[in-house]
């Protein structure tokens, strides 16, 4: 079972983002016939890192209601209260956050943490710095989501730009409905996802924990 489940995520069908990188890589396999037979692996090996990089499995997530689920795969490398992007406009008081860094070959499609609407989206530029460094969710790239709770509570995810990440990709906008578990992005290569938890809630992941996005619980939501 296992090993069904492994080939099932490594052959999972990719993004539609993948499909101009794709493309250039079978143009340069393509063109490697004419020219010489190294371009030719040179491009059927980074077409197929493509398909690996962008894969997008499907995920079941929990039937409970009152879960926050990790917005991506990857690795904890930060639990801890911080104050959460000045551009949402959640207030200047620390919440807990939860930050997981997404190696290069990790799944980059990130997933809605819980249910809500989105109640804003703010894109920051910044610097390419080593995502899994805790200065990255202050000095980096990064477009961060306030999504509101049907009880009117406010979470936080950040999509955030690492060293080889050059483009975030962000398909809600303010006002839609999310489901947790749904797609809302994804981020190209490399990067790290933070998510910014309503007050008095307490994340039940440590650091080095492995998540995986839209199926993994981070925190449970209590009363309002």
């Amino acid at each position: 079972m296992a090993l069904l489940d492994t080939l099932r995520l490594v052959l999972a069908p990719p993004h539609r983002a993948s499909s101009p990188f794709i493309a250039a890589g079978i143009a340069i396999a393509g063109a490697g016939l004419f020219i010489g037979r190294p371009l030719v692996w040179l491009g059927l090996a980074f077409a197929l890192f493509c398909l690996y990089f962008f894969r997008d499995p499907e995920r079941v997530a929990p039937g409970r209601r009152n879960l926050v689920l990790a917005a991506a795969d990857g690795i904890v490398v930060s639990v801890e209260p911080a104050i959460p992007p000045p551009e949402l406009n959640l207030g200047p008081d620390p919440l807990w956050r939860v930050a997981t860094f997404l190696s290069i070959l990790n799944v980059h499609v990130n997933r809605t943490p819980a249910d809500g609407t989105i109640a804003r989206i703010a894109y920051r530029p910044g610097a390419f710095l080593n995502a899994s460094l805790d200065k990255a969710s202050d000095l980096n790239e990064r477009n961060s989501l306030a999504i509101r709770l049907p009880d009117g509570r406010h979470l936080a995810v950040v999509q955030i730009a690492g060293l080889v990440a050059r483009r975030i990709l962000c398909d809600v906008r303010a006002g839609d409905m999310v489901r947790a578990g749904d797609r809302f992005g994804l981020i190209r290569f490399g990067s790290r996802t933070d998510i910014y938890l309503p007050p008095g809630i307490r994340p039940i992941v440590a650091v080095g924990q492995t998540m995986i996005g839209g199926e993994t619980v981070i925190a449970i939501l209590g009363p309002a």
